[in-house]
């Protein structure tokens, strides 16, 4: 299913903590705590295909593609495995929802009058409180808190369709927001599948 077997460097340093124990002197017996497990790798192209097959809203084609134009993407699912790739779907998904907010902001101060004025606050305040939800989710995913990361991520989800809700009305052409909607949604959708393979 795309995983790989566990990277040499992991089973050396299990090796070498276990060699270190058996030198230590018996006095220190039950003082030793075992390593922690290593992660299981897995391939960006597998944990989209898993996050795509479980979730509708994970397009298996732009996961791969979002995932891999990240350069920490390599290293996160070698060393951290599909625990690695929900912390950067997750980081990924911050970065949008704040270049998404500078976007709305700047595209306020050209544009905005009247009712487009009070259109921009409101999607500047959806961003700024999803921003802030993913970075608690993302502080989460980082304990391994699961459950709480994720309710977190389908909270800050609903962002971009509340924004394009003040739209409603507006000529499909005329919402300046709509590509920064979409890809956000996009973004935060497989932070959550990731996040939920994580949590298995």
């Amino acid at each position: 299913m795309g995983f790989t077997a566990r990277p040499a460097v992991c089973i050396v340093g299990v090796l070498l903590a276990a060699a270190l124990f058996l030198a230590a002197p018996a006095a220190a017996e039950g003082e030793w705590d075992a390593p922690e497990s290593c992660a299981t790798p897995v391939s960006v192209e597998a944990a989209c295909r898993g996050a795509s097959d479980t979730h509708h809203g994970v397009d298996y084609d732009h996961c791969v593609r979002s995932l891999n134009a990240d350069a920490r993407s390599a290293d996160a699912s070698a060393s951290a495995g599909i625990h690695g790739l929900a912390v950067l779907a997750t980081r990924i998904a911050v970065d949008h929802a704040a270049s998404t907010e500078a976007k709305i902001e700047d595209l306020a101060e050209l544009e905005a009058e009247g009712a487009d004025r009070a259109r921009f606050d409101h999607c500047l305040e959806q961003y700024g409180g999803a921003a802030d939800l993913l970075r608690d989710a993302l502080d989460n995913l980082q304990a391994k808190v699961y459950g709480l990361a994720m309710q977190q991520l389908m909270a800050a989800l609903g962002a971009s369709r509340s924004c394009e809700d003040a739209w409603r009305g507006a000529p499909p052409r005329a919402i300046p927001v709509a590509a920064h909607d979409r890809e956000y949604e996009r973004l935060a959708h497989i932070a959550i599948g990731f996040t939920h393979a994580a949590a298995k």
